[in-house]
């Protein structure tokens, strides 16, 4: 009996690596179609041929039936095979294409950068090092604006900002407002073309991320932008709400960026941080959707980034309980957190006493 226990549990495990290098196999396969423009095509299409597919895409035939072949096999595409016929049904469509959140593959656009540098988070795995930001440039600003745009623009003014009590309101009437880690400063133009009262500036350490959101954000009196590490954030005047969104746990000095944002928050002042959902427990993570390319991402990115920088090396699963345990020891007083306002992330509003 023991050494049937043994066999089941190596066939199972066998059975469980097979899915994952499937998965994978898959995931190289999306972002094939999603650059080549494969899923937006065939969501304008019906059950059609492998020819037909490359007729209207310009594509090669050939590839294009190599391509079709890893996606019904994967479950995305459907195949009928009397007729040779491929149809990607509206459900799938609605998840592979389009600019909404609703898309997908912008998760898979992840894995060209990561695999790029395996050489060198390889190589921290011997040092300690980390990973320097600079690495993972030019690409990584654009590829998070791509991936971040389409959530923000639902999600923002309904979600993140409806949270907390009275904001809304505050923004319309004027306040003064900083975004830390802006990136190419979407959120800030979105607010700003929302609150053309308040006015807001958005920080960054990256110097192409500040250069489009100036360019992005031209026409908007009321929207600035500075290059800036927010770990050494100064202001002029204090501010009546900072946000921050994904842009904490990667840091360098985590711990004094929001010690920072805190001295520099006006008496009753607001911080609004929108981060990853997790829990900081390892335990309570294990089968949770996504969570190993969570750990993923973070041991590729995340964590490396603020090790390379001489940082703790959160990563990207820091977890609630050490995100409000760190909101608390940089002096805010009241924090409230609200789990899962997207599907990805929770949102946490904590308040400058005064």
């Amino acid at each position: 009996m023991a050494d049937e226990a043994v066999f089941d549990k190596a066939k199972a495990f066998t059975q469980l690596m097979v899915r994952h290098l499937e998965g994978a196999a898959v995931s190289i396969m999306l972002e094939v179609g999603r650059r080549v423009g494969l899923f937006e095509a065939m969501a304008q299409m019906d059950a059609v041929t492998s020819a037909e597919i490359a007729a209207k895409t310009g594509l090669s035939e050939r590839y294009v039936r190599e391509w079709l072949a890893a996606m019904v096999c994967g479950g995305i595409v459907e195949y009928v095979a009397g007729d040779r016929t491929y149809r990607l049904p509206r459900e799938h469509a609605a998840g592979l294409t389009g600019s909404s959140s609703r898309n997908l593959t912008g998760m898979a656009e992840m894995f060209p950068l990561m695999s790029r540098v395996i050489p060198d988070v390889v190589e921290a795995f011997r040092t300690g090092r980390g990973v320097p930001y600079s690495a993972y440039q030019p690409d990584f600003t654009g590829l998070m604006d791509r991936r971040s745009r389409p959530r923000y623009e639902e999600l923002l003014f309904s979600a993140y900002l409806a949270k907390p009590a009275g904001l809304l309101p505050r923004l319309e009437s004027g306040i003064r407002v900083a975004d830390v880690g802006c990136g190419t400063g979407h959120c800030i133009s979105l607010m700003a073309r929302r609150f053309p009262t308040s006015t807001f500036v958005g920080y960054d350490i990256s110097e192409d991320g500040i250069a489009e959101a100036r360019a992005s954000a031209r026409g908007l009196a009321n929207a600035s932008f500075v290059v800036q590490d927010v770990g050494r954030l100064e202001a002029p005047a204090p501010f009546d709400l900072i946000t921050a969104f994904d842009a904490i746990h990667d840091q360098a000095d985590p711990a004094g960026v929001l010690s920072r944002i805190r001295a520099v928050l006006a008496p009753g002042g607001m911080f609004v941080m929108v981060d990853v959902w997790a829990s900081s427990e390892l335990a309570d993570n294990v089968g949770v959707p996504m969570a190993p390319y969570l750990y993923t991402i973070s041991t590729m990115h995340c964590m490396s980034v603020s090790l390379a920088g001489g940082g703790p090396g959160l990563g990207t699963a820091w977890g609630h309980q050490v995100a409000t345990a760190m909101l608390r020891a940089a002096g805010f007083t009241d924090v409230q957190l609200f789990e899962r306002v997207d599907p990805a992330n929770s949102l946490y509003v904590a308040r400058a006493g005064g």
